[in-house]
């Protein structure tokens, strides 16, 4: 396999990202939304989000700048710069903890939540793993458990198994054994070591690394998979829809036997037996820079950039939709393009608080999006997937 070289002003590009994001970003520049191009209508459009609420500092975070989101029935957890939060949705507050309420390191980068237990897992950068239970905070750190590295960026569940995503490799957490299973090129397909992302679903673990693309982990089996740029070039994809599209992957999401992908160099969709790319310039994205991103079904992905929301609304059609704002009166657009061609756009009045997105989840037919200057909701009255009439579309009238 051949050997990515990855080179030092990347990574210093993603310590800059995550420990406070650059002054460029927070300048929160307009996006420039083109008209609809005449003949370009269709008949057929996707759902919009035109009803968004923001969350602040002055609404009660600890901080503006959104790491993580997580949505768990009646409560958001949010993770920021300076502590972690609580958001209420019945009553409609925040509850917040930081270092001086037991929170073991006020940088919270990753948020899982076991379904049958309740238990909160944090991933710190810098700080290491902590569980939120009863109240209490419990640290995991390499001094004191089977952590391989104290720099975490994700977190995710494996039935009670917890995987931490680590600058220098992986760990799985077994709590009920109280057992840690450590991953790195030593025993698996890693390249480089740097995971960035991890998602679990039927029965297989993905790992985003930052150099060696994404590892597939069978938990039944034991066995490894790995996915890289097949065409070995760092600086373009060669061939269309050979493979992934570059190695320094940023997110996995894997739902509906569809792997979707996130790289600063583009995003790609795997089937099991087909790859599709997708760049700025060819279809929705706002930008190739991709810092996450998040499936929600086999034909929807939400993809967060520098420059916006991204929206892979359908696949089959290639509709796509770009959330952006306008970084001073909290206003923005939402810009439909099938393919690289623009369909129309839609005045969104609020929309996401910056255009600068780090994070999102799915909270049913809402969506939580997590930015630099705060936490957008888009509240998804009357939400359908897919593509319906133009007429039957509530959010388009």
């Amino acid at each position: 396999m051949k050997k990515t070289g990855t080179s030092l002003l990347l990574r210093l590009r993603s310590i800059v990202l995550l420990v406070g994001f650059s002054q460029a970003c927070a300048a929160g520049e307009a996006a420039n939304v083109p008209a609809a191009a005449p003949g370009a209508a269709d008949f057929t459009m996707p759902y919009v989000y035109t009803n968004w609420e923001q969350l602040t500092m002055k609404e009660g975070l600890p901080n503006d700048h959104i790491f993580a989101v997580r949505a768990d029935k009646d409560y958001v957890w949010i993770g920021t710069e300076n502590g972690l939060a609580r958001y209420d949705k019945r009553a409609r507050k925040i509850k917040s903890w930081q270092e001086t309420d037991g929170l073991p390191w006020r940088v919270v980068t990753g948020i899982e939540v076991n379904p049958k237990t309740g238990e909160v897992w944090l991933a710190l950068f810098g700080g290491g793993l902590a569980r939120f239970s009863g109240g209490r905070f419990d640290h995991f750190h390499q001094l004191n458990s089977g952590l391989v590295n104290d720099v975490v960026y994700a977190v995710a569940m494996e039935h009670d198994n917890v995987w931490c995503a680590t600058t220098a490799g992986a760990s799985r957490f077994d709590p009920n054994h109280d057992k840690w299973t450590i991953f790195t090129e030593k025993n698996s397909p890693m390249e480089e070591i740097w995971n960035y992302g991890v998602c679990y679903n039927d029965g297989l673990v993905y790992l985003a690394i930052w150099g060696s693309g994404v590892l597939e982990y069978n938990v039944a089996t034991g066995r490894w998979k790995d996915y890289v740029d097949p065409d070995g070039e760092m600086e373009i994809d060669l061939y269309r829809d050979d493979g992934l599209v570059h190695v320094i992957t940023t997110g996995v999401s894997y739902v509906e036997k569809v792997l979707w992908v996130s790289t600063y160099f583009g995003c790609c969709r795997y089937d099991g037996r087909h790859w599709r790319g997708y760049y700025d310039h060819d279809c929705g994205l706002p930008s190739n820079f991709t810092n996450n991103l998040k499936g929600r079904s086999a034909n929807e992905a939400w993809f967060c950039t520098d420059k916006g929301l991204g929206v892979c609304a359908d696949f089959e059609t290639d509709t796509w939709l770009a959330y952006t704002s306008d970084g001073k009166h909290l206003t923005g657009k939402a810009v439909i393009k099938r393919g690289h061609d623009l369909v129309t756009t839609v005045d969104t009045g609020h929309s996401v608080p910056h255009n600068f997105i780090i994070c999102m989840d799915f909270d049913g037919n809402d969506v939580w999006v997590g930015t630099s200057k705060g936490l957008g909701h888009g509240i998804g009255n009357g939400y359908y997937p897919r593509l319906r009439p133009a007429g039957a579309s509530t959010a388009l009238k």
